[in-house]
């Protein structure tokens, strides 16, 4: 059965409906090209307010397959180094929570995000992870991992992270707005 649509046409259609969260995505200059269209793809399908890189962006056409070609649909902000972005967040008022393995560390399970501010999600490079200079400068999380391996790819943690704060910001919503119902008997 073919399709009617292109899939341009189906993402301008539903675009007219998506959601949009105050809550975006940074990658650390990627080796891998994919992983960021990865990032990408994740960024448009849950409603990320943009993507913010630090360091390499590659061409369109190597990220264009990767993205679902859902790479029109983010806004991509390039920073030079950790410091320039920080400053950015800084002046934008946006949180930043960072994933890493290191000491201190805290568990996604037991995390709540803090909505009274835009929140950045930060996932490091595939090898060196998250700059020590965004670490100092961030809330650290972890995802739990029971099984036998204990790091995720980079791409896939992003995911893992943007669903589980998409999902608490939802909650939020709803307890406030249950609770703005309830103060209007």
């Amino acid at each position: 059965m073919k399709r009617e649509e292109t899939r341009r046409q189906r993402y301008d259609k539903k675009l007219k409906t998506a959601k949009r969260y105050p809550i975006s995505l940074c990658a650390i200059n990627f080796r891998i090209d994919d992983n960021l269209g990865y990032l990408l793809r994740s960024a448009a399908c849950f409603g990320a307010e943009r993507l913010y890189v630090i360091g390499h962006v590659p061409e369109r056409s190597s990220i264009k397959a990767s993205s679902g070609s859902l790479i029109d649909y983010v806004e991509i902000e390039k920073f030079k180094n950790p410091s320039e972005f920080l400053t950015q967040m800084e002046i934008e008022g946006i949180q930043v929570v960072s994933a890493e393995l290191v000491e201190g560390a805290r568990s996604l399970c037991s995390y709540d995000f803090n909505f009274s501010r835009p929140v950045c999600l930060v996932v490091g490079n595939e090898q060196t992870g998250v700059p020590p200079e965004i670490i100092q400068r961030s809330e650290v999380l972890y995802i739990d991992m029971p099984g036998v391996g204990y790091c995720l790819n980079t791409s896939q943690a992003a995911n893992i992270l943007l669903y589980e704060a998409i999902t608490q910001y939802e909650r939020n919503q709803a307890l406030v707005a249950q609770s703005d119902r309830a103060t209007d008997f």
